[in-house]
């Protein structure tokens, strides 16, 4: 099931504008990490992380609002994000709800 579109996101830039819910999109990240494209998880950061740190590569890097030196690493192969980092970023994205 690769490539699964994420319920809580719409493919139009428009709907990054929006509130997204954070519940939901922890819930399909959660469902299926094997599954999210790199260009749905990078949207997912950038709306709520910021703007990544680092451009021009494979990765990209997010800050994370809270003190310390929290990183978000995320990946693209083939298209596809690694899903060791989308827990990574359910992970980060959890700290939201506290």
């Amino acid at each position: 099931m690769r490539g699964v579109k994420l319920c809580a996101i719409a493919d139009t830039q428009s709907a990054y504008e929006d509130d997204m819910d954070l519940a939901s999109v922890i819930q399909e990240l959660r469902r299926n990490p094997k599954g999210v494209r790199f260009q749905e998880l990078a949207r997912i950061c950038d709306y709520f992380f910021g703007e990544p740190r680092q451009h021009g590569t494979s990765h990209l890097v997010y800050r994370t609002p809270w003190p310390g030196n929290p990183r978000v690493n995320i990946q693209n192969d083939k298209g596809m994000a690694k899903p060791y980092q989308v827990r990574q970023v359910v992970r980060a994205l959890e700290k939201f709800e506290e």
